[in-house]
């Protein structure tokens, strides 16, 4: 498996892969690849990386800039996997990477919506002075790289609202 930024040609697939990794998640409201189109549209796809294998995608990570107290922040997400390919690692090496790869940017930290168990495996932590609308505080965590963590509210691109 290789993991590499996304290319002009990938985009479809990207969205083919987002929209059936979803698709069946009872956490999914339905919209998780239009928010990445609508986020490469508007510019605020900082990172998006997928990972490859055989010659196709079978994953794909994306990083936005999040508004939160302090700037140099980011959301993780979608992370998406296909189906056939899950619990081989491939989510877990799209994480790293791209955690990687906004620390080299200057990210002060990133914030993700998701299940405690796998996002807390990469320093990920919940912290109830830190929220996401009224969203229980357990699944909106934070990892920070430096500095101190932020407080208040923390609004995602309007991609993630439409």
């Amino acid at each position: 498996m290789i993991i590499r930024p996304e290319r002009p040609a990938d985009i479809a697939v990207i969205r083919k892969v987002v929209a059936t990794a979803f698709q069946d998640a009872p956490h999914s409201n339905g919209k998780e690849a239009g928010i990445v189109d609508a986020l490469r549209a508007s510019g605020a796809l900082t990172v998006s990386f997928v990972a490859e294998e055989a010659n196709s995608i079978v994953g794909h990570i994306a990083f936005s800039p999040v508004a939160v107290e302090s700037a140099g922040w980011f959301g993780l997400g979608p992370v998406a996997v296909l189906p056939h390919r899950r619990r081989r690692g491939i989510a877990e090496a799209l994480v790293k990477h791209g955690l990687a790869h906004i620390t080299e940017l200057g990210a002060r930290g990133c914030v993700v919506l998701g299940e405690p168990a796998f996002y807390g495996r990469f320093g990920f932590e919940s912290d109830p002075d830190l929220r996401f609308g009224d969203l229980p505080s357990r699944y909106f965590q934070r990892l920070v790289f430096f500095g101190d963590p932020p407080i208040g509210s923390v609004n995602y691109h309007a991609a993630f609202l439409e």
